[in-house]
């Protein structure tokens, strides 16, 4: 089972992606897709080449064109980013609101324990919830 930490804010993850492509779905737990973000502008920056670069950093004049692909890339990243903290969000939501049994914690996403009324992880007090084991199809 994938674990989603719930409570994330769509916008700073989108604020972290747009500072440093990539950064937005470390904050969310997807680091598979920041590595991919993070190696599409390496690719992106090859593209546009040094001497263009250069002038970015530099704070020099730039030509806006040169650097659209970074500029198209990064906010894709963060529109991703904001868009995927959005749907986990609703996600977790939505499994709270149909079952009250929990198998992990709403709060960190952590396994629980059947045997607790707390989260051994983050110590969240769990209330009006049995925590069940899922099934694992072994039966």
């Amino acid at each position: 089972m994938r674990r989603f930490d719930t409570r994330k804010r769509p916008w700073l993850a989108a604020v972290l992606g747009a500072l440093l492509t990539g950064l937005g779905h470390c904050y969310i737990g997807r680091w598979r897709r920041a590595l991919l973000w993070a190696t599409g502008m390496v690719v992106a920056a090859m593209i546009v080449g040094p001497a263009a670069l250069a002038s970015l950093t530099s704070g020099g004049t730039v030509d806006l064109l040169a650097i659209a692909p970074l500029l198209v890339l990064g906010s894709l990243s963060a529109a991703d980013a904001y868009l995927l903290a959005h749907v986990q969000n609703a996600i977790a939501r939505a499994a709270e609101a149909t079952e009250k049994e929990r198998t992990h914690c709403p709060e960190c996403g952590g396994e629980l324990d059947p045997m607790l009324d707390f989260c051994h992880w983050c110590t969240t007090e769990l209330e009006d919830a049995t925590v069940t084991r899922p099934d694992d199809g072994s039966n």
